[in-house]
């Protein structure tokens, strides 16, 4: 069994909540593990590689980005560092003067057979806007992306509602298919 290796708790109750529905049980870990510079899929591709090496076995990484459509994807990987340095409002101000608010929340999941190989990447995307905070602060970007279609921010939406449609859901569900083919 791959080990997820993730140190964010709401990260792995939403991956673990996602999968209970098909029975699927992860083990987690947290690792320190330096991320690097680049596109999402090259973060996500290095931390898995890294992970793998660390943990001498297989593993699964998750990285998410906030891709705002003015800034041609950016924050895009780098989020984490933007919601730390800026907060919500921020976020918003980055908009300030441009024609849209339009952005997609990206997750991809990368799986390692182990040390030597290249991982597999798994992407989902959920499309929105930037919208000032609403609902619930508690999970990183939440309060500040809206969903197309629905009206509310994640941070709105009760957890089963946004592991319907969040970017992590889409992306997991394309891992969860790979991996039973394995076991197959």
């Amino acid at each position: 069994m791959p080990v997820f290796v993730t140190g964010n708790a709401n990260k792995l109750k939403e991956v673990r909540a996602i999968l209970a529905e098909s029975q699927v049980e992860i083990v987690s870990r947290e690792l320190d593990i330096e991320e690097i510079q680049g596109t999402t899929r090259e973060v996500a591709a290095a931390k898995c590689r890294r992970a793998a090496e660390l943990l001498g076995g297989p593993c699964i990484t998750e990285d998410s980005a906030l891709c705002f459509e003015a800034l041609n994807g950016l924050p895009g990987p780098y989020i984490k560092y933007f919601l730390k340095e800026l907060g919500h409002e921020g976020l918003n101000n980055l908009l300030a003067g441009f024609p849209t608010t339009a952005a997609w929340a990206l997750c991809t999941f990368a799986y390692s057979a182990g040390p030597g190989t290249e991982p597999i990447l798994f992407e989902g995307r959920t499309d929105g806007r930037i919208v000032p905070a609403r609902g619930d602060g508690k999970f990183g970007w939440d309060p500040v992306f809206e969903a197309d279609g629905t009206g509310q921010t994640y941070a709105e939406m009760s957890a089963e509602q946004k592991n319907k449609l969040s970017h992590r859901y889409r992306a997991l569900n394309k891992l969860q298919a790979y991996l039973t083919t394995l076991s197959s």
